[in-house]
C-alpha cells in the first residue's frame, strides 16, 4: 500500500509500528507473567499459556500487517500442507538475520503452536524481556562450564536434569521449539572465518540439538527441517534493514517433516563415536540444504532474467 514511498520513509514508518506493536503485546505478556507468578496454580498457569500463545500469534499478526502495508512481500513456503497445530515440533533452520524470527512466527502462526526459543538463565533476569519469555513457558537452560564440571564432577547431567524439569509443561500444552544449529547468524566474514564447507552456510553445530533432544526427544512429533532464503537480498546487505525499508520483498521457506532422531544423552557426552555419528547425521542435512539454498537463488536470478528480456522485448 505504501511501498511508492521512498526507502527511509518506510523504515520510519515500519520501525514505529514494530516498537508500538512489540510494545503493546509485550506489555500484556509481562502482566499475563505477573499473573502466573502471583497464583502458581496448575490449571490457572495452562490457562493463562493459552492466553499468552494468543497474545504471541496477536504480534506476529500484526507484524505480517505491517509488512503488508510498507512492502509488496511476496511469501514463497512449501511444506505447510503435513503440519498439525496439535503436534510436538523440534525445529532447526539456518539463520540469516534478525527477522527470521518475525517472519516464521507469521508464517508458521496457523500451522504448529507458538514457536519458543531455549534461552540462557541470566536472561531471565531481563526486566521486561525475561517475564515475558517465562510467560510463554520459553525454557531457561542453566549450562555448567567445562571448568565446573571438572572441579565438581557431581554437576555432570545436572544441566540435563535442570532442563528435563523446565520442559515437564510441554507434556500439557503442544509446543514447537526451534533451534538455529549454526549458533550464529549467517554472514560471509563468519564463513571464511569458520572456513566452513558450505556456501550459504555457517558449521551446523550438533550440540544443543543433541541437548534438547536428549532432554524431550520422547515428546516431538516430528522434526521439522527449515530452509529460509531472502532471494533479492545482496551480501553485503542487513536483511532486517532491507524489509524493513521496502526492499527485500521476497522471503522463500521450505518445510521438510522428518521422524525424530534418538539420542542416548549417556552415550552422546561420554563416547566420541556417537558424537561423531549425530554430527555426520547433521553435516548430511546441511550439505542437502546449501545446495537447495543455491537451486532457490538460482531460480530467483533466472526469472528476473526472464522478466528483464520480456521488458526489453515490449521496450522493442
Amino acid at each position: 500500500m505504501l511501498s511508492f514511498l521512498p526507502g527511509p520513509i518506510l523504515f520510519t514508518i515500519s520501525l514505529t509500528l514494530l516498537i508500538i506493536n512489540t510494545t503493546i503485546w509485550g506489555s500484556l505478556l509481562t502482566i499475563g507473567g505477573i499473573i502466573k507468578l502471583l497464583l502458581p496454580i496448575k490449571t490457572v498457569r495452562l490457562g493463562l499459556s493459552h492466553i499468552m500463545n494468543r497474545f504471541m500469534w496477536c504480534w506476529a499478526v500484526c507484524n505480517g500487517g505491517i509488512l503488508a502495508l510498507i512492502s509488496k512481500m511476496e511469501w514463497d513456503v512449501e511444506g505447510l500442507e503435513q503440519l498439525d497445530k496439535n503436534g510436538w515440533y523440534l525445529l532447526i533452520s539456518n539463520h540469516i538475520s534478525g527477522f527470521d524470527i518475525a517472519a516464521q512466527t507469521y508464517l508458521l502462526r496457523n500451522h504448529i503452536p507458538m514457536l519458543k526459543f531455549f534461552l540462557k538463565k541470566e536472561l531471565l533476569y531481563v526486566p521486561i524481556m525475561g517475564l515475558g519469555c517465562w510467560a510463554l513457558d520459553m525454557p531457561f537452560m542453566h549450562r555448567t562450564s567445562p571448568a565446573k564440571l571438572k572441579k565438581n564432577p557431581k554437576l555432570k547431567g545436572k544441566d540435563l536434569a535442570t532442563t528435563r524439569k523446565a520442559c515437564e509443561r510441554f507434556k500439557h500444552l503442544p509446543t514447537s521449539i526451534i533451534n538455529y544449529v549454526e549458533g550464529s547468524r549467517f554472514t560471509q566474514e563468519k564463513q571464511q572465518r569458520q572456513q566452513s564447507p558450505y556456501q550459504h552456510l555457517l558449521r551446523a553445530k550438533a550440540g544443543g540439538i543433541a541437548f534438547t533432544l536428549s532432554a524431550m526427544g520422547e515428546q516431538f512429533t516430528n522434526l521439522l527441517n527449515i530452509t529460509l532464503v531472502y532471494p533479492d537480498s545482496t551480501p553485503d546487505e542487513d536483511v532486517l534493514f532491507g524489509v524493513m525499508n521496502g526492499r527485500v520483498r521476497k522471503v522463500v521457506m521450505k518445510v521438510e517433516v522428518l521422524p525424530v532422531p534418538q539420542v542416548d544423552a549417556k552415550a552422546y557426552f561420554s563416547q566420541a563415536d556417537y558424537r561423531v555419528d549425530f554430527q555426520r547425521w547433521l553435516n548430511d542435512l546441511w550439505l542437502e540444504k546449501d545446495k537447495q539454498i543455491q537451486s532457490i537463488m538460482l531460480q530467483y536470478t533466472n526469472e528476473k532474467m526472464a522478466q528483464s528480456d520480456t521488458k526489453n522485448t515490449q521496450h522493442h
